[in-house]
């Protein structure tokens, strides 16, 4: 697992913009991405960034790139705690909620069983993932980074900002610049989501 491909798919994450991001990526050796794992955190745990492994198959790993402080503030909100207690989660404790919803993910036998509240887990509003629970996917207003069911508008503009954010991160990362500086460190006091620095 490279920086490469944190910078490639979790850049919205990185910038303080999204709650959360997750990627897939091939291993032939778990010591080695383990180790991969453990020098990438060393680098975002500083600014509050976790990233990790929550399925495992066939050589590959599914990687969860997140903002705790962010999770937070999301699993507060009423209708998300109360989907998320509907589901068997405890909101009040994310690490909580992020080994179960990793431990549903590992015991994943088909499509039909796939826990699609991931996406609050990813900072989906709360009533794009009712929707995709209700209709299976089916009958959304629009698509992008995920189905919308609600506020088309607010939608499109985050798909935008997102769109902007990695392809601004990947030009930053080609011409050298590290992961320790466009991983962001953000207060959320005041300012939820924080301001990313593009």
């Amino acid at each position: 697992m490279s920086d490469e491909m944190i910078i490639e798919y979790c850049s919205p994450t990185l910038a303080g913009i999204k709650t959360g991001n997750l990627f897939t990526c091939n291993y032939d050796d778990k010591n080695q991405l383990m180790n991969d794992i453990r020098r990438v955190n060393e680098v975002l745990v500083k600014k509050g960034i976790k990233a990790i492994p929550v399925r495992y198959s066939d050589h590959r790993v599914l990687v969860y790139v997140f903002r705790n402080s962010f999770l937070v503030k999301d699993f507060c909100d009423k209708d998300t705690a109360t989907l998320l207690s509907e589901l068997g989660y405890k909101a009040d404790d994310t690490m909580s909620c992020v080994r179960k919803l990793s431990e549903k993910l590992s015991r994943l036998k088909s499509s039909k069983d796939f826990p699609h509240e991931i996406g609050l887990f990813l900072g989906y509003p709360v009533e794009d993932v009712k929707g995709f629970i209700k209709y299976k996917g089916e009958c959304s207003k629009c698509s992008g980074v995920w189905k919308v069911y609600g506020d088309v508008k607010s939608a499109k503009e985050k798909f935008d900002r997102f769109d902007k954010c990695t392809r601004d991160y990947r030009s930053r990362y080609k011409k050298g610049t590290t992961l320790s500086f466009l991983a962001v460190d953000i207060n959320i006091c005041g300012n939820p989501h924080g301001k990313e620095i593009i």
